[in-house]
């Protein structure tokens, strides 16, 4: 089977314009349709669904600019090219403006015609390519996303039950060194379920399924919760949790299951890489249309060289020592895209030795009464 030949429609009220244009097009090897005014224009348009269309910008009744305007509406990859006898800047400038490729003033040479026509048609297959691929990558990044819900992650919580029914002695007797290859080989399986979880978090929030519903939320109390549940791990590592409550109006529009996603890891976080006897404070206060609220800790800080790169996806701080951190290293970048969704912001600061202070701005809620 030929390919099929590329669609080219001249709109133009010269008929001679009409007819020279498509003998040119004919010969090589295109198809060519014309319109005598953008009207008509504008319903072949939409009828042929054409590769790439020539206006004239002066044409009786409907203009060049308005079908311009209309042209992207039937197909957005379009590629439009501009003809007119009146060519000046301001008028190129306003038809780029309006999605035009490109200019073509009149009169013009068969080949300058060509040579337009070829770019037009080189810059519509690199389009339509450059779609094909993204249509591809959705579908299988959608198909990984499936694959690894159900092929991995369901198989991995049934080994992660068989580890825990063994070391519960439920099977026998287990000897001290295996049980201890088996707590080692637990505990990776662990941090290989984390790092799935993160990533289809991720995965979900790229394809647009980040909140589930926005609602009027107090700050104030989801944080008090947040901080009651890690007292225990702040005290097991030998650090003080502290909170510093702010007694106004503190209400948030807010998915609350991943805000509190967002403080948990960074409360995580400023608790894991902080110092014996060291401090986490997390701090609620008002700025002018937005709620702030600053998690400072004591810990071993980052450095300063790192800072821009600590909310991209799978980046982790390295220590002093050259080591990375543990984790999936999703964790920031994962917060980073709940809070912007909340129409918020997620900024850092640290110093190396000192520790660091993680800020996140969230816009304030109408202040409306609450009803009990």
């Amino acid at each position: 089977m030929k390919d099929k030949k590329p669609v080219i429609l001249v709109i133009d009220d010269e008929e001679s314009m009409r007819d020279s244009c498509s003998m040119i097009l004919v010969k090589d090897g295109f198809q060519p349709e014309t319109a005598e005014n953008g009207t008509v224009g504008l319903e072949k348009m939409q009828a042929l669904q054409p590769d790439l269309v020539l206006i004239d910008l002066k044409m009786p009744g409907i203009s060049g600019f308005e079908v311009l305007d209309k042209a992207k509406e039937f197909d957005t990859n379009i590629i439009a090219i501009v003809i007119t006898g009146y060519a000046t800047i301001e008028s190129a400038v306003e038809a780029m403006k309006k999605g035009a490729y490109d200019f073509l003033p009149k009169p013009f040479t068969p080949d300058q015609l060509r040579l337009i026509i070829k770019r037009g048609i080189e810059r519509r297959r690199l389009i339509q390519e450059t779609e094909s691929l993204r249509r591809e990558k959705k579908m299988m990044e959608e198909n990984f996303i499936t694959m690894v819900s159900h092929q991995l992650r369901s198989p991995l919580g049934t080994i992660a039950q068989y580890f825990e029914a063994i070391l519960g002695g439920m099977v026998g007797e287990v000897e001290p060194r295996q049980e201890e290859m088996l707590v080692k080989a637990r505990d990776r399986l662990e941090r290989l379920m984390e790092l799935i979880n993160d990533w289809l978090d991720l995965a979900q929030m790229n394809r647009g399924q980040i909140v589930d519903k926005l609602k009027p939320l107090s700050l104030k109390k989801m944080l008090e919760n947040i901080i009651d549940f890690f007292q225990p791990s702040a005290q097991k590592e030998d650090v003080t949790l502290e909170f510093i409550p702010y007694s106004g109006f503190d209400r948030v529009e807010g998915d609350e299951e991943k805000l509190a996603q967002v403080f948990s890891n960074l409360i995580t976080n400023a608790i894991k890489y902080n110092r014996p006897k060291g401090n986490v404070k997390v701090a609620l206060r008002e700025k002018e249309d937005s709620m702030a609220i600053d998690i400072e800790d004591s810990g071993i800080g980052i450095q300063k060289e790192q800072l821009p790169y600590i909310f991209d996806q799978f980046y982790r701080v390295k220590a002093t020592d050259g080591k990375k951190s543990k984790g999936s290293g999703l964790g920031l970048s994962i917060a980073k895209k709940i809070v912007e969704v909340h129409g918020g912001t997620i900024q850092v600061t640290s110093e190396l030795g000192k520790g660091s202070t993680f800020t996140v701005c969230l816009p304030k809620a109408s202040e409306k009464p609450e009803i009990d």
